[in-house]
């Protein structure tokens, strides 16, 4: 008698308990439904990282360009034993703490009618800000460069050109040549640039933008006399290629304090080089 009188007791308790946790149920499901449809609508879509660069690595400078190619830039080399030959090709590599990030190296050779000195630099440019792609971030640093060495940088679409203002005289050598070629009329060929008088810069051979290497490049030639010594001029070629800026510096300086050394000649065979060592980086 007391399992039956216990039983319905029992059964009617187990009811009331799953009706309870039925009824929980469905409020937990509603609200939490209402407050995720709220938790979306106040963050919105995550926003997508910019864009990594091309480049993880970087070439090895001092390996980078070919024996013959070095013989050609510094002909004094013929004229060394074989030994310091050898240690000319060789180069000497730049101090850097990470060879991924920065990389450079240096050649130098003495001829008896000249000296010859080239530098190359590389570097990774690698944005830390998520909105702002590698690539981006490398051109703002080469136009820091091209801006450095008193060229214009072009305006960004849709964004107002800032007045132009002269290069400080002190940062940079008094200007050479005749006067810049007018807007509206082409620059002369390499082939008509009449011979320049000592201390100048050819017409047509000044410092400029180049538009046929790179994403973007730029070339500088500046020529500078300490006292007495030798004329010495310095052929300066950057260009950026996706996240990777080079620097190509190559100089000469004669033996004769009458001389100056050719302009032309330096200036197609840095931008020779130049183009060599883009097309390595696109391998």
């Amino acid at each position: 008698m007391q399992r039956r009188a216990y039983a319905p007791g029992l059964a009617a308790l187990l009811a009331a308990v799953t009706a309870g946790v039925t009824g929980l149920t469905g409020c937990t499901a509603g609200s939490g439904g209402s407050g995720s449809a709220i938790d979306s609508k106040a963050g919105g879509p995550a926003a997508a990282a910019a864009e990594p660069g091309k480049y993880r690595t970087l070439l090895e400078p001092c390996g980078s360009i070919e024996r013959s190619t070095l013989r050609d830039l510094l002909p004094g080399v013929d004229f060394l034993p074989q030994e310091q030959r050898e240690r000319v090709y060789r180069g000497t590599s730049a101090v850097t703490y990470d060879t991924d990030r920065r990389a450079g190296c240096s050649w130098k050779a003495d001829g008896p009618d000249a000296s010859h000195q080239l530098t190359l630099d590389f570097e990774r440019v690698v944005s830390y800000d998520p909105t702002v792609s590698d690539d981006d971030r490398a051109q703002q640093v080469y136009e820091g460069k091209q801006t450095a060495a008193g060229l214009a940088v072009a305006p960004t679409p849709g964004t107002p050109s800032p007045p132009a203002s002269p290069a400080s005289p002190a940062s940079r050598p008094p200007a050479t040549g005749g006067p810049a070629p007018s807007a509206a009329a082409p620059a002369p060929s390499v082939a008509a640039v009449p011979a320049a008088s000592p201390g100048t810069t050819p017409e047509g051979l000044e410092p400029r933008v180049l538009t046929d290497l790179g994403d973007a490049a730029f070339l500088d030639d500046v020529l500078t006399r300490a006292g007495s010594t030798a004329q010495h001029r310095t052929v300066s070629v950057v260009f950026r290629t996706s996240n990777v800026i080079v620097t190509i510096r190559y100089g000469e300086q004669p033996g004769r304090i009458t001389e100056v050394p050719d302009s032309k000649e330096l200036q197609e065979k840095a931008q020779g080089l130049a183009r060599k060592l883009a097309e390595k980086f696109d391998e």
